[in-house]
């Protein structure tokens, strides 16, 4: 069963099926000429971002190839191409699909619920198959044609540099909008989300598919690649068992669970909506579990390998529960915070913060005994197969957050176009638990990004000749301060871009609003694509900071303090940027599920001050959730990338 052929075919399996996924929703009905046009305005302004973020992506790309070329070899600079042509190609795929179906959704909202949930679901299903397929079929292809996991690495790190710029890039674009819009049209002018009157509509619709369709899939792209390779490097030295292929097994195991997954995502009612989600997650994960224990029996150790492997796939399940627990309108914490909000803005980001600060706690705990468990019973190789097994069932958590985005999209085509009000309250019931579908998968890959980074941290050291870290010793302590700080300076370069860029979004919405005297009686049509090009223009300008950041850090604290230093560096960053990742991530969806709780018509509802004042409080949760939160993921994967690739250099010159 342990076969490289079964692993590639489970990729070729997967693009089948997102293939299949995008046929499906591609003949499903586009409504009415109202709506093709709006939804024709998204992909317009998603697709002229993507451009202009590839051109920038594609110059880096080039110049790193060249240096990679030249320090470490043709191989390894060809495997960093391909890493980031692919990571991009997946993120391409899933919000092109992503922007066809929102609308698709929307008019599927007129037959209900069911229809609806389908039509958004498989449209995600298109962006969650297309990663673990191409990052399958890439980094095993890569291997068999080269026979040596060393010069598959910068296939990973090539993942990892267009992560970092679609996650960074895409967050800033899709807050900044958010934010204009939000504070202009709704805190000002007192106009509902998503009203066409709103001159930054497009922009904030088109920042969900690229923020969150693209940027998520090219993160979770870089997660499965980057834990794949992790585990491979640690399995290489194993000699009672095939240690590279087993992981590539274990990956297609995963991809056939997540498919069958699929189609136990059925609703007929709100309240059946989030439980179907969770059925499909329940079923991968028990599937996933049944099949890594037919691939691990038949080798040595058997046994051990397969509970190192669901400790993982247990990890992802429990978070996601966590997760939901503290950023679900029908939970205890998001309501405290809604309730907070009756006594002002202040107490509602006081609300917050505790929320976000208390939720790190029980997800720490779990990545910890899941680190231990699978140590003790398979060692440094089980804590690999763990991260794997996190991340075995990409596929269905990479629909479920794709989900989100296509149902928020298409609440606000249904609103623009003027629906059926019956229409809107379909689209607002899915977007509703979009928002909770979101943020438990951030979560996820949070997890991911921890167990991935540890792996690659158990690699880095063995590569550079690191037997034993001494935190006594001065280099050691240094790097771990400065890697702690890391992911905070890298936070506020972040959320001061959506700040900066936000408040570029919000002047130009003023002097519309200022100048174009028949916006709001609906006598004169916004300029739409000025605010989308502000946006733009601001995000790509925006993310060089914190990606020169990414990259330099650790070559830098590499050359001039040593390997040791280095090393940690990498735990600092690793420690400190899992919790602030965390923190950010549910504090921010919290936020945004109190808000949308006072919408339902609690506590005052829509106008009262309860709900200005969670509006306030979203808009700070905002960059939290969607930029700063999600990039450290990034940021931790791309610092220990790199410092795996610069290994073996500065072991030498050290």
């Amino acid at each position: 069963m342990v076969t490289f052929e079964f692993a590639l075919g489970s990729g070729v399996l997967a693009l089948l099926f997102a293939f299949i996924s995008a046929v499906y929703v591609l003949r499903q009905d586009k409504g009415s000429p109202k709506m093709i046009e709006i939804s024709k305005a998204i992909h317009e302004g998603a697709s002229a971002f993507l451009k202009r973020q590839y051109r920038t992506i594609a110059i880096f790309t080039i110049v790193i190839a060249i240096i990679l070329g030249v320090l470490l070899g043709i191989n390894t600079a060809a495997s960093f191409v391909a890493g980031a042509i692919l990571s991009a190609l997946a993120g391409f795929i899933g919000m092109n699909i992503s922007i066809r179906a929102n609308v698709r959704t929307a008019k599927a909202a007129e037959k209900g619920i069911s229809h609806a949930l389908s039509t958004a679901f498989r449209g995600g299903a298109v962006t969650g198959f297309s990663v673990v397929g191409l990052g399958l079929l890439g980094i095993g292809i890569l291997y068999w044609f080269y026979g040596d996991i060393n010069a598959v690495i910068g296939f990973a790190f090539g993942a990892s540099l267009v992560s970092l710029f679609a996650r960074v890039g895409g967050g800033i674009y899709t807050k900044a909008a958010d934010v204009g819009a939000d504070l202009v049209g709704k805190v000002e002018k007192g106009i509902p989300e998503d009203d066409p009157r709103n001159p930054a509509v497009i922009a904030d619709n088109v920042g969900d598919n690229v923020g969150d369709c693209a940027g998520m899939g090219a993160d979770l792209f870089e997660s499965y690649v980057v834990t794949l390779l992790a585990v491979m490097i640690l399995g290489a030295a194993l000699t009672t068992i095939n240690g590279i292929i087993l992981p590539l097994t274990i990956a297609g195991v995963g991809i056939i669970a997540s498919i069958i997954g699929v189609f136990f995502v059925r609703a007929s009612t709100e309240k059946q909506i989030w439980t179907a989600f969770n059925k499909g997650i329940l079923v991968s994960a028990v599937l996933a579990i049944i099949g890594t224990y037919a691939v691990t029996m038949s080798l040595p150790n058997g046994f051990n390998l397969f509970l190192a492997t669901t400790a993982g796939i247990v990890t992802s399940v429990i978070i996601s529960f966590v997760t939901d627990y503290y950023t679900s309108m029908n939970k205890k914490p998001v309501q405290e915070i809604a309730k907070a909000s009756e006594t002002g803005a202040g107490t509602n980001i006081i609300y917050g913060l505790a929320v976000g600060f208390q939720s790190t706690f029980i997800p720490v705990i779990i990545i910890a005994l899941a680190t231990l468990g699978a140590f003790y019973v398979a060692g440094i190789y089980g804590i690999g197969l763990a991260a794997l097994g996190l991340l075995s069932i990409t596929g269905m958590i990479m629909a479920i957050d794709s989900y989100g985005p296509i149902s928020d999209n298409a609440g606000g085509i249904a609103e623009m176009s003027g629906l059926n009000p019956k229409v809107r309250k379909v689209t607002d019931a899915l977007d509703a638990v979009g928002n909770t579908t979101k943020a438990t998968t951030k979560g996820v890959a949070i997890a991911s990004a921890a167990l991935s980074a540890l792996a690659l941290f158990v690699a880095f050291a063995e590569a550079s000749g690191i037997a034993v870290i001494d935190i006594l010793d001065v280099k050691v302590l240094v790097g771990m301060l400065i890697g702690g700080a890391i992911p905070f300076l890298f936070s506020a370069f972040t959320m001061k871009a959506v700040g900066r860029a936000a408040y570029s979004i919000v002047i130009e919405v003023r002097r519309q609003f200022r100048t174009m005297k028949g916006i709001m009686s609906g006598k004169q049509k916004p300029d739409y694509g000025k605010c989308v090009d502000i946006a733009a223009k601001a995000a790509l300008k925006e993310l060089i900071a914190p990606a020169l950041l990414a990259v330099l850090a650790p070559v830098v604290v590499g050359i001039l303090l040593g390997p040791a230093a280095l090393a940690g560096l990498l735990a600092g960053s690793i420690v400190s940027g899992v919790v602030l990742a965390l923190m950010l991530s549910n504090a921010g969806g919290a936020w945004d599920n109190a808000k949308k709780y006072i919408e339902t018509g609690k506590l005052g509802g829509k106008g009262s001050d309860a709900h200005k004042a969670a509006v306030t409080g979203d808009t700070v949760g905002d960059p939290c959730k969607d930029v700063s939160g999600p990039s450290i993921n990034s940021l931790i994967k791309v610092m220990s990338t790199i410092s795996l690739i610069i290994a073996a250099f500065i072991a030498i010159s050290a």
